[in-house]
C-alpha cells in the first residue's frame, strides 16, 4: 500500500479534519504537525467551562473514529501517517485542568510527542491491535491520558 497522499482532496471536509486542517500533509513529521496544530484549539477551548472543554473533546474524539476512518479508507491505507485529528485530540487530552502558561503548552506538547511516538505498553499494544477508525484514535487517547496524568503531577 502507498503512503501516498493523493487520495486526500482538503476540500473534502472529513479529509479536512483528519488531515489536522492541512498539517498533516506536510513532508516530514506530520504527527509533530497535528499536534501543534492543536495549540490553537486548546487556546480557544482553554478559557471554557470544564464541563464545556470535556463536553467538545469528547465529541472530538468520538467524531474521530468516523472521521479517522472514513479519511483512512478514502486513502487505502490503514492509518496513514497524514492522518493527524487523533493527535489533536490527544493533546487537548494532555492539556485538561491545566493552568494555560506557555510552559505548560511546551511541556505537554513534549509528553505528548513523547508517549505517542514511542508508544509503550498499554499504548503499543492498542496500536497494534485495534484497527479502523477506533484503533487510530485509542493509542492517541491513551497517550493522551499518560501524558495528562504526568502533566498534573508536573504542574
Amino acid at each position: 500500500m502507498s503512503k501516498s497522499t493523493e487520495n486526500f482532496r482538503i476540500t473534502n471536509p472529513i479529509h479536512f479534519l483528519a488531515l489536522g486542517f492541512g498539517s498533516g500533509l506536510l513532508p516530514k513529521a506530520p504527527g509533530t504537525y497535528g499536534t501543534l496544530a492543536a495549540i490553537p484549539l486548546y487556546l480557544l477551548l482553554a478559557p471554557t467551562s470544564v464541563s464545556t472543554y470535556l463536553a467538545i473533546v469528547i465529541i472530538m474524539s468520538i467524531a474521530g473514529i468516523y472521521i479517522c476512518g472514513k479519511a483512512a479508507e478514502d486513502a487505502g491505507v490503514p492509518d496513514h501517517g497524514a492522518i493527524v485529528w487523533d493527535e489533536i485530540v490527544g493533546f487537548l487530552i494532555t492539556m485538561f485542568l491545566v493552568p494555560l502558561t506557555w510552559q505548560s503548552i511546551v511541556v505537554g506538547f513534549i509528553l505528548f510527542r513523547i508517549f505517542d511516538i514511542f508508544k509503550p505498553w498499554p499504548i503499543s499494544y492498542v496500536d497494534k491491535n485495534l484497527h479502523g477508525g477506533l484503533g487510530i484514535m485509542v493509542d492517541d487517547i491513551l497517550a493522551g491520558l499518560a501524558s495528562l496524568a504526568c502533566m498534573h503531577l508536573i504542574f
